[in-house]
């Protein structure tokens, strides 16, 4: 045989060994076998690897195979050896088309070659002309591949610091640009959230029979979605499982069907059908037969019944509460009204135990823990808990107020009497002893036992009193305010059932005895007031804050204005202003008098204490004689209650300019709520005919018909020659239904004023209601005679005979009214109406030529496009007619009825808004409600509503 490469190395050794030392090493070697047939070629001495003799040579050197190599060596290298990898390193070969490990691989890497590639493509750089641009180059980097070194890694830090000091540099110019962009684009399109803000902030104005009137949504899905079938489950009787489980099929096992074809019938003890009895889990069934044990069911019935049952009488009297008819609604009642957990509830038991035990004489760990059994359900158990409290706690009030709570009936009394003998002084307890007793005597009896043992108890004789009669009731006050001198409340009853004599000697013992009380002076003084001794309470009130005084008290200002409040709703007003003359200017600063009065008076209002708001005007107005705002405020106060102060306010008004708005609102409605002496002490002062007018208005606007009549026949003596006076004699007499003395106080105006268009007019529709067409038309003719190029009048006699149904004279009068005032703008806007809807348009072109800038023409073109569905026309023309004249109220009805129609809500609004801004005062529909006698209080936003309400889309 061959010598293997270790023998050969080792005899290389042994020669070189030898060599060197020939006389100390004598190794008897072991044939070496012959490359021929196997005997010995000669006998060369073998030295072994692990000879001790090599290192005993050098024993500092290591051996050679021992030494490390040297760095960079690579075995081999130098005779041109690389290192091979045979077939067991890498595993089997695998085709293209084998799956991969991962079951769970995407489409795409499921096979090897898929996956062969992917690391193929992700090697390969992609340097197509697709993949490259002119300034940028190619999108990935040509050196991705290379290995990435330190420079490289320093390189890129410098990049990107200077890319982040340029960035820095146009930040804020770049973000200023992308926030136009973005506001920009936001604008052009919109956020559907932006688009619907509006939308949503209307939601807050929907109603809810709106919002319950909104359609619902139909459902897109198909009929087997929209109304699915679910499973219906019946349960199974107990009669069937006691009827099987009887005739012995207890079925354990699968189906035969299954376990034939399934696999599923395995013969051994481990499979599905085990032959062993403990398969099934014990519950109802029995483990070793398999019944159903009824017996225990109907026992775990009867003892759940037994249990609520209990629950629900009454264990004291021995007879049963529990309504037979009810009794299903009464178990519903019983579930636990608790919301904690079952865990919960174990564990705050066990805390609360530990409590008790650990600290037995503590009350409220005993409380505790009844209320948590009786949260629970568990009332025995609190009972039971409570009463073992009382016993460990005997002194402790609250414990034994919770028993006698937790005990029904006469148990609880027992409770309450054994509480008693523990603590005689506690108050408490006589007052739960009281409350349990239902007879009126044996309430009083427990009270006065009370007050034997606690005399100095307010509550108890409190209590007492309120059951008592009155005169039982003043004996034992009597004796309460000897034993609980210092109580007010005691004082305050006494003397209220008191006499008068005997009331004033009981509240000045009350002085004497709590010096420091103010409601006891005030009682006085309503005491005095009640009496009829009204000069007698400004000097309480005064002594009262002097003494408070001496004695140390603190004038609180608020608490007393409060009792000042009290006292005006109990009706004493002169307490009250008292008590407001004389603390409104305790701890005020003069610069704030004036300021803090007018908070204190809207105050007053605000709580409905309508006097002391008017003490405190009366109060400002002597020390401000002269500030016109409080004279204002004054009025509007007077104006909106009790109007008092109007008529001194015009007469005593410091300015001119007061007076002059004062006399504006005079105009309006505010001259209209003085009283009868006021209105007849002002015709004394300044008799005039616009003060007579206002006086008849007032009357008459109160129903006071006859009074309205008087004051205008001695007001038509003075001034014959005021047409309004006439007009409202006849229009009193129309409203009490005299037609003839209306038309007689009307022909008697004319007389005295033939130059008043108004009587003219008002005589001639009396004539037109009472059916004399005739007599009307005349009137108006000798009208028009008396006052020609009057378009009032032609305008009235066109309408006449409009109403008549004689639609061809009224065309022949327009012509004819035209004619004679071709620059009325009343005349021409009717013109444009009674044209056929054709020439309309051409007769609106007419009068803008004629009139160009009258309100009243403008208004009928904005009219003409309102019938003809020009809604944003009409609007222009609308805005067009009520910025000329705003004062026309009715441009600004037929304005706000035609945003009713075509607006919406916040238009509506908006036109609502400029009405009441501008305060219309003119206009035939406008005044005819304004002036109602009915709607002389209402303000300029409700007769806007009231008017267009009127108007009928007639054109």
């Amino acid at each position: 045989q061959q010598p293997t490469t270790k023998r050969l190395f080792a005899l290389a050794c042994a020669n070189v060994i030898k060599s060197e030392q020939p006389s100390k090493i004598v190794t008897k070697a072991p044939p070496v076998p012959a490359a021929g047939g196997g005997g010995a070629a000669g006998s060369a001495p073998v030295l072994p690897l692990a000879s001790p003799l090599i290192g005993g040579l050098n024993k500092k050197k290591k051996p050679f195979l021992g030494m490390p190599a040297p760095l960079g060596y690579v075995p081999g290298l130098g005779r041109g050896a690389t290192g091979f990898t045979t077939r067991s390193d890498i595993g089997p070969a695998r085709d293209a088309n084998d799956p991969v490990d991962d079951r769970h691989a995407p489409p795409g890497k499921r096979t090897v070659g898929d996956q062969m590639k992917k690391n193929q493509d992700d090697d390969d750089e992609d340097l197509n002309d697709t993949n490259y641009d002119e300034f940028n180059g190619y999108a990935g980097s040509l050196f991705s591949s290379g290995p990435y070194e330190k420079d490289d890694e320093e390189a890129d830090a410098i990049y990107a610091a200077l890319d982040k000091r340029m960035d820095e540099r146009r930040k804020e110019r770049r973000e200023l640009r992308e926030k136009e962009e973005i506001e920009k684009y936001r604008m052009e399109r919109p956020k559907i959230q932006q688009q619907f803000s509006d939308l949503k902030r209307k939601l807050a104005e929907v109603s809810e029979e709106e919002w319950l009137s909104i359609p619902e949504v139909g459902d897109a899905r198909n009929k087997r979605q929209r109304n699915p079938r679910y499973e219906k489950l019946t349960p199974v009787p107990d009669s069937f499982f006691a009827k099987h489980l009887q005739g012995g099929e207890n079925h354990t096992t699968v189906d035969p069907l299954q376990g034939q074809f399934g696999g599923l019938n395995t013969p051994f003890p481990g499979g599905l059908n085990t032959p062993y009895p403990g398969g099934m889990t014990p519950g109802l069934m029995t483990p070793g037969t398999g019944e159903l044990d009824m017996r225990k069911i109907g026992q775990a019935r009867n003892t759940l019944m037994d249990m609520r049952l209990s629950q629900v009488s009454d264990s004291v009297s021995g007879q049963t509460v529990v309504d037979p008819k009810g009794y299903l609604t009464d178990l519903n009642s019983m579930i636990p009204t608790h919301g904690g957990d079952i865990s919960d509830i174990k564990k705050a038991r066990l805390l609360l135990k530990s409590v008790r035990e650990t600290n037995p004489h503590h009350p409220p760990a005993w409380i505790a823990s009844a209320r948590l059994e009786e949260v629970t359900g568990k009332l025995q158990v609190a009972r039971n808990l409570i009463m073992k409290g009382t016993e460990m706690c005997p002194k402790s009030e609250d414990v034994w107020l919770e028993a006698a709570r937790l005990q029904p009936g006469d148990t609880a009394k027992a409770v309450v009497a054994q509480a008693v003998r523990h603590l005689p002084q506690s108050v408490r307890i006589y007052i739960r002893a009281a409350e349990l007793e239902t007879d009126v005597r044996a309430k009083k009896r427990v009270l006065r036992k009370a007050l034997e043992n606690v005399s100095k108890s307010v509550r108890l004789w409190k209590t007492a009193v309120e059951l008592e009669e009155p005169e039982d009731a003043r004996i034992m006050l009597s004796r309460a305010v000897e034993c609980c001198p210092t109580s007010v409340e005691l004082w305050l009853a006494l003397a209220r059932l008191e006499t008068y004599e005997n009331a004033r000697r009981v509240l000045n013992k009350a002085r004497e005895n709590i010096p420091t009380d103010r409601h006891i002076w005030i009682t006085a003084a309503k005491l005095e007031e009640a009496n009829g001794n009204t000069q007698m309470v400004e000097k309480i009130i005064d002594r009262a804050i002097t003494s408070l005084r001496a004695n140390g008290v603190e004038i609180n200002r608020e608490q007393w204005i409060q009792d000042a409040e009290e006292c005006d709703k109990a009706g004493s007003v002169a307490t009250c202003q008292a008590i407001i003359r004389a603390v409104i200017g305790i701890g005020i600063e003069e610069e704030d008098c004036k300021h803090t009065w007018m908070e204190d008076a809207e105050s007053c209002v605000a709580h409905g204490a309508l006097e002391c708001a008017r003490a405190i005007y009366a109060h400002a107005l002597q020390v401000f004689p002269s500030k016109k705002s409080v004279w204002l405020r004054a009025a509007y106060f007077e104006k909106s209650h009790a109007r008092r102060l109007l008529a001194k306010a015009r007469s005593s008004a410091p300015t001119a300019r007061v007076r002059c708005r004062l006399a504006r609102e005079t105009e309006s409605e505010l001259d209209l709520i003085g009283s009868h002496g006021q209105r007849e002490r002002e015709r004394e002062n300044r008799p005039n005919r616009t003060v007579f007018m206002k006086s008849v208005k007032l009357e008459w606007v109160l129903g006071n018909i006859e009074a309205a009549q008087e004051l205008c026949t001695e007001a038509l003596k003075h001034y014959e020659d005021f047409p309004k006076l006439w007009m409202m004699r006849g229009q009193i007499e129309e409203q009490s239904g005299n037609t003839d003395k209306a038309r007689e106080a009307y022909n008697q105006g004319l007389k005295k004023c033939p130059h008043s268009m108004p009587l003219w007019l008002l005589l001639s529709r009396l004539e037109e209601r009472v059916g004399q067409l005739t007599r009307a038309r005349a009137i108006l003719e000798k009208a028009r005679l008396k006052n020609p190029q009057s378009p009032e009048l032609w305008l009235e006699s066109v309408r006449l005979e409009y109403r008549a149904g004689l639609k061809n004279i009224s065309n022949t009068l327009m012509a004819k009214a035209l004619q004679e005032c071709p620059n009325s703008g009343i005349l021409w806007a009717e013109a444009v109406f009674l044209e056929a809807r054709p020439q309309r348009k051409t007769k609106s072109v007419d009068a803008l030529k004629k009139c160009e800038h009258d309100p009243h023409v403008l208004l009928a073109v904005a009219k003409l496009f309102w019938s003809e569905r020009k809604i944003t026309k009409s609007r222009e023309w609308f805005l067009r007619t009520v910025k000329i004249e705003p004062d026309l109220g009715d441009a600004w009805a037929l304005f706000y009825k035609f945003e009713l129609q075509h607006g919406t809500q916040e238009q509506q609004d908006e036109v609502k808004k400029r009405c009441e801004n501008a305060e219309p005062r003119h206009g035939e529909l406008w005044c005819a409600e304004s002036k109602h006698v009915l709607n002389w209080q209402k303000k300029i936003g409700e007769i806007l509503v009231l008017v267009a309400s009127q108007i009928k889309n007639t054109f």
